[in-house]
């Protein structure tokens, strides 16, 4: 990510987008965990595969920010840049995940009414 100054430092508008970077997280995740929550429930159509990839997927996207953050600082990055390249992979995974279960309820849901 370029700086929107010339200083080399992080200006307000690169400091906004790591910040809505988290907002996005935040949202994303939130979702993800209700979804699994509710199909843990019975009350949404998850995969039968679905508490084994909630489980298992954390040690590997954990693995990816380590190596995400190590890149970013041996890179020299700002810590707008960092804090994004941690976010990354994390963020990744929980557009995937918000997308697929989302999904799966719009295939399985029936018209009422």
């Amino acid at each position: 990510m370029k700086p929107l100054n010339n200083l080399g430092a992080p200006g307000p508008l690169d400091i906004w987008r790591a910040w809505l970077e988290v907002g996005h997280l935040a949202v994303e995740s939130h979702m993800v965990v209700s979804m699994r929550v509710l199909g843990l429930m019975g009350l949404w159509p998850v995969s039968n595969g679905e508490n084994q990839r909630m489980v298992g997927e954390k040690l590997r996207a954990m693995a990816e920010v380590f190596e995400a953050s190590q890149r970013s600082i041996w890179r020299g990055d700002r810590p707008d840049e960092m804090a994004t390249a941690a976010l990354r992979p994390i963020r990744r995974r929980t557009y995937v995940n918000s997308r697929r279960l989302t999904r799966r309820s719009a295939k399985t849901a029936s018209p009422t009414g």
